[in-house]
C-alpha cells in the first residue's frame, strides 16, 4: 500500500471563466484522491468519466469488469485502459526479472489482502498456487488476452491506481492544463507549480506501523515540476497472527509475504502507473537488488527507507533523487 502526503497551497475554487485554481476531492477505488489544477473550466464531469471507466476496466472487485471477465475465463475484448497497463506490466516483469508480477493475485487472495477472503494458509495451498502465476503463462493476441494455464488470474492493483493518475492527467493535458497535481491513494502525478508559483512540495512518510494513519510523520520532503511519485511500504497494510507480522507485499518467487530490511521505497518516473509498479517490485526484491535493477533504467530514481538498529533508519537513493530533496 502506497503513502504519501502532499501540501496544499493557496487552492482557489470559482465560477469565473479566468483561470483559477481547481480542487477536487473525494473516494474511489477504496481510497481518496485530491487534484489540483489550473483551468479557465471546470473539467470535474470529465475527469469522474475517466475514473469510471477505468473501474469498469481493471477493478477485480467489480463482476463485470474487464479485468473480472477474464478471470472468470469469459471471452471479453480488452478496451485501451487494459491493453495499455498490460503492457506495460509486461516490460516492467521483464525489467525485474519476475520481481513484478499481475498473476500473483491468487496468492494475495489466501494471504487475506486481494479481492476475496482470507482462509487458512498451508504450505501445500501455497505450492499449488505458485504452479498457475507467471506472467508467461498470459499474453495480449488481437486485443484478447489467452491464457496458458485457465487457472491463472491477475489482479492490477499494484498499477492499476498509479494508471489512473496518469489518465487524469492526461484529461488535464488534454484540456490545455499545466499546472496540476493528481493524486490518489499516495500515487501523484504533477506538473507545473501551484496557486503561489513554486515547485509542488510532496512529502513522504516515515514507516511508522501505523494501519489506522494516526502516527503520521514525515520522513522527506521533495519538490517537483514534472513527472510522477509512487511509493510502497509494509507498514500499513499488514496484520499479526500469533506474534508474527504478515505484509501485503507477497513475493511473486515464494508465494510468501515478504520479509527483510527494507520498509518502503518512492520511485519517481515520467508515468505514475510506472513509478507504482517499480515501488512494488522494488518492495519484492529488497533495495540491493533494486539498485541493481536502476542501473538499466535511467529514468527512474528512487529513494529507499531501511530498517536499522533501534528505531533509526538507513537511507539508500539514487543519485539523481538527491536533486529532488527539500532542504
Amino acid at each position: 500500500m502506497r503513502y504519501l502526503f502532499f501540501l496544499f497551497i493557496g487552492v482557489l475554487v470559482t465560477a469565473c471563466s479566468q483561470p483559477q485554481y481547481y480542487r477536487q476531492e473525494g473516494f474511489v477505488y477504496g481510497t481518496t484522491y485530491h487534484i489540483i489544477y489550473e483551468s479557465d473550466i471546470d473539467l470535474s464531469e470529465a475527469i469522474q468519466q475517466g475514473l469510471a471507466a477505468i473501474n469498469n476496466s481493471l477493478s477485480t472487485f467489480q463482476d463485470s469488469s474487464v479485468i473480472s471477465k477474464i478471470n472468470q475465463n469469459i471471452p471479453v475484448v480488452v478496451d485501451d485502459y487494459f491493453k495499455n497497463v498490460f503492457i506495460e506490466a509486461e516490460k516492467i516483469t521483464k525489467a525485474t526479472h519476475g520481481a513484478f508480477d499481475m498473476t500473483v493475485a491468487p496468492l494475495v487472495n489466501l494471504w487475506g489482502f486481494g479481492f476475496s477472503k482470507k482462509d487458512s494458509v498451508s504450505e501445500e495451498q501455497i505450492k499449488s498456487l505458485l504452479s498457475h502465476v507467471g506472467m508467461e503463462k498470459i499474453r495480449l493476441v488481437n486485443n484478447k488476452v489467452v491464457k496458458e494455464d485457465s487457472s491463472t488470474m491477475i489482479d492490477a492493483s499494484a498499477i492499476a491506481k498509479g494508471y489512473s493518475v496518469d489518465v487524469v492527467s492526461d484529461i488535464l493535458e488534454q484540456n490545455g492544463v499545466s499546472n496540476y497535481l493528481v493524486e490518489i491513494g499516495g500515487e501523484l502525478r504533477l506538473k507545473g507549480q501551484n496557486s503561489k508559483g513554486l515547485n509542488w512540495s510532496v512529502g513522504i512518510d516515515k514507516p511508522i506501523d501505523d494501519p489506522l494513519v494516526q502516527k503520521r510523520e514525515l520522513q522527506e520532503v521533495v519538490q517537483l515540476s514534472e513527472g510522477a511519485l509512487a511509493t510502497s511500504g509494509n507498514y500499513r497494510n499488514f496484520y499479526i497472527k500469533e506474534g508474527k507480522k504478515y505484509a501485503h507485499t507477497i513475493s511473486p518467487f515464494t508465494g510468501y509475504p515478504v520479509d527483510h530490511q527494507l520498509l518502503g521505497v518512492s520511485v519517481i518516473a515520467p508515468k505514475c502507473m510506472t513509478a507504482d509498479a517499480y515501488a512494488t517490485a522494488f518492495m519484492v526484491l529488497g533495495w540491493e537488488k533494486s539498485l541493481d535493477v536502476l542501473k538499466s533504467q535511467p529514468e527512474l530514481e528512487a529513494y529507499f527507507i531501511i530498517s536499522s538498529e533501534g528505531d533509526d533508519f538507513q537511507i539508500e537513493m539514487t543519485p539523481g533523487f538527491k536533486k529532488f530533496i527539500k532542504n
